[in-house]
């Protein structure tokens, strides 16, 4: 059975849920807080192709960071998206949930149904 890992807030309540659901499931995995040990930019690219979106889609724009950084008047490319999210890891939408090559963005909670 391949790995599942789940790119996690733990204070993220969707996060909480997975979490939770996880367990319930008996199933086997790493929840890894990407505020502690942050998510590379290769690995970042890696998911991305993963659960097949953009960075664009995986930005969280309602964050301080995101109006801070005046993001909504600047059309970025995906690689400097990814630069920012690597810098700024309350830009990435959450949590993901990734499973041998496929991943998703496991909000709704529901999801993870998907990959399960």
């Amino acid at each position: 059975m391949e790995k599942i890992t789940v790119y996690q807030k733990p204070t993220c309540t969707t996060c909480r849920q997975v979490y939770a659901a996880l367990k319930e499931s008996a199933v086997d995995f790493d929840a890894v807080n990407y505020y502690v040990d942050p998510i590379s930019k290769s690995k970042l690219k890696e998911l991305l192709k993963k659960m097949k979106i953009s960075a664009e889609e995986l930005l969280r724009k309602k964050e301080d960071i995101y109006k801070t950084l005046k993001l909504a008047d600047k059309k970025l490319s995906d690689d400097e998206l990814i630069d920012l999210m690597a810098k700024h890891p309350d830009l990435i939408q959450r949590p993901i949930v990734e499973k041998g090559n496929k991943a998703i963005l496991a909000r709704p909670a529901e999801r993870l149904k998907e990959i399960l």
